[in-house]
């Protein structure tokens, strides 16, 4: 029950960020989601499932791929992104956006199944990916998509430490955080993703970064995961969190956003 308030939590945290989120894609998700379909390589006329999809980072540039014979269904718990991933693929009729827990989708027999940065947010990240696992064909493809571990780490600590200095509290380090930590080299997340029954497990290292600039950093935080770090703070107090963690980052080095893309093959 916890891991599924938690996941109430993030997906509220998401409705609303919406609008920002698709404004830090250029910056962040489209390129991260770009790297992932290189290692899932979708085919003309293949079918794809693309789950936690947010705005078409990676459902986008696939169902490009797969061309009007194929099919992507890209899923989401939240409807405001999906509303906002409908709109940017108005061109491409073999994308369809659905609004749904991921963990529970029933189809099966796609070609590939990917998930960019989505699946530490499961309740259970383990279950949550097995049953992604189980939508594969036999001989299909996987790829999943974690931050590296030592991606983003200086824009969350300083995200966390303001808002617990606000709120005259110890900062938390998130759930999704932990799960990073754990499986944040490709040698640790090469096993997990093994022991999740996939063969010839590979992981790959994507470069990224973020500039330093006042606009890109406060977007990490309004247009990710960490906006639930504002919950329930009002306009004076997101400012004072703003101004705190601002005054750490501005003008240091670009904020790391290395991911880790583990690609492996459903047994035959």
């Amino acid at each position: 029950m916890a891991g599924e308030r938690e996941a109430d939590v993030t997906a509220a945290a998401f409705d609303r960020a919406a609008v920002d989120f698709s404004r830090l894609s250029p910056l962040l998700w489209d390129p991260v989601g770009a790297a992932t379909v290189a290692v899932s390589a979708p085919a003309a006329g293949e079918r794809v499932l693309d789950a936690c999809c947010g705005d078409g980072a990676s459902a986008i540039p696939a169902a490009r791929r797969v061309g009007g014979t194929g099919a992507v269904d890209a899923v989401d718990l939240s409807g405001p992104m999906v509303g906002l991933l409908r709109e940017r693929a108005a061109g491409l009729p073999q994308l369809t956006a659905h609004q749904a827990d991921v963990t529970s989708w029933p189809g099966t027999g796609y070609d590939v199944v990917q998930c960019v940065l989505g699946a530490f947010f499961f309740p259970d990240m383990a279950a949550g990916t097995d049953h992604l696992v189980g939508r594969v064909r036999p001989g299909g493809r996987v790829a999943v998509t974690i931050w590296h571990r030592d991606a983003m780490r200086a824009a969350g600590r300083a995200i966390a430490g303001a808002a617990a200095a606000e709120r005259g509290e110890r900062a938390q380090v998130p759930r999704a955080s932990s799960a990073v930590q754990q499986l944040g080299d490709p040698d640790a997340f090469g096993a997990w993703l093994t022991a999740r029954g996939l063969e010839q497990v590979a992981v790959s290292v994507a470069a990224h970064a973020v500039e330093a600039t006042e606009e890109a950093l406060w977007l990490l935080v309004l247009g990710s995961g960490f906006r639930g770090l504002l919950t329930e703070l009002d306009d004076a107090a997101v400012d004072r969190v703003r101004g705190r963690y601002l005054e750490q980052l501005v003008g240091g080095p670009a904020i790391d956003a290395t991911t880790l893309v583990g690609f492996g093959q459903r047994p035959d």
